[in-house]
């Protein structure tokens, strides 16, 4: 069984069986017919996964691993805000017609900063960092700039990661304020799981313990039936994760560079409704 089936399966029995349902609320996210999207929702939920052991991908349903790394690398490597550098139509509804979400995701990692070295934007100084202080305690980006956000179509819902060494061993916390469980929430750990073997490696570590923070995992209205039937599913085992040994430089890893070997999953057939 991958592990990662079995935190879902716990998160969402948690959040059905004593979540908030928040049906009497004036909520913001609606569906295309411009019905309120509910939610039924867990305060504060913390989840761990070793690297070490397995990469944290679901059987249950299939996580789509390449378009999923290529919105990592759309955000994190490319830096970017436009829907027109992506090779999927996830952000379409959030995008402009000139393809733009604002001053959101990519945009805020592109921003140089002073610092006592130079100039930086954050992920180039979480590189620099990682290779010249791997003690420091310090190695933070956060993309929640309260200055722009009216100028974001979309607020960041991953905003912040903490990166810290022990030893050999690079470890991560990602912050999230929002997770949608069915549609978002194994997309996000696979992202920041690739994120973390892709800093691990070019920094001459290896990738550690990914703890993942959420603030409000909800389950909406309209998924409730699909989440309950994907739970009563037998997992498969993990597959292996494979990332381009050959790659040194984080810019220069591209979709190709990681592979999930063995990878086996349950079909979902349905269409998801998405909130927004």
């Amino acid at each position: 069984m991958s592990y990662a089936d079995e935190v879902f399966k716990s998160n969402v029995k948690e959040i059905l069986d004593n979540g908030f349902c928040d049906i009497d609320c004036n909520v913001r996210p609606h569906w295309e017919d411009g019905t309120p999207a509910h939610t039924t929702k867990a305060f504060g939920v913390v989840n761990r996964y070793d690297l070490q052991k397995e990469f944290p991908v679901m059987t249950l349903r299939k996580t789509y691993f390449k378009s999923c790394v290529d919105e990592l690398l759309w955000i994190w490597q490319k830096k970017s805000n436009n829907v027109r550098d992506l090779n999927s139509h996830i952000w379409d509804s959030w995008a402009d017609e000139n393809g733009s979400i604002g001053k959101a995701y990519g945009y805020q990692l592109s921003i140089k900063h002073k610092y006592p070295e130079g100039e930086f934007d954050q992920v180039d100084r979480i590189l620099f960092d990682l290779k010249n202080h791997p003690e420091s305690r310090r190695i933070i980006s956060n993309i929640y700039n309260h200055s722009d956000l009216s100028e974001m179509n979309l607020y960041p819902c991953a905003y912040s990661v903490t990166l810290n060494v022990s030893g050999k061993r690079l470890n991560m916390i990602l912050n999230q304020r929002s997770q949608d469980m069915l549609v978002a929430n194994n997309w996000n750990v696979c992202q920041y799981a690739v994120l973390l073997h892709m800093f691990a490696q070019v920094a001459g570590l290896e990738a550690g313990t990914l703890l993942h923070v959420i603030a409000d995992a909800h389950i909406y209205d309209r998924h409730i039936p699909y989440v309950k039937d994907l739970v009563k599913l037998e997992p498969y085992p993990a597959p292996k994760f494979w990332i381009n040994p050959e790659v040194k430089n984080f810019y220069d890893f591209t979709v190709d560079d990681f592979k999930l070997i063995g990878y086996e999953s349950h079909e979902f057939k349905h269409k998801i409704p998405v909130a927004i």
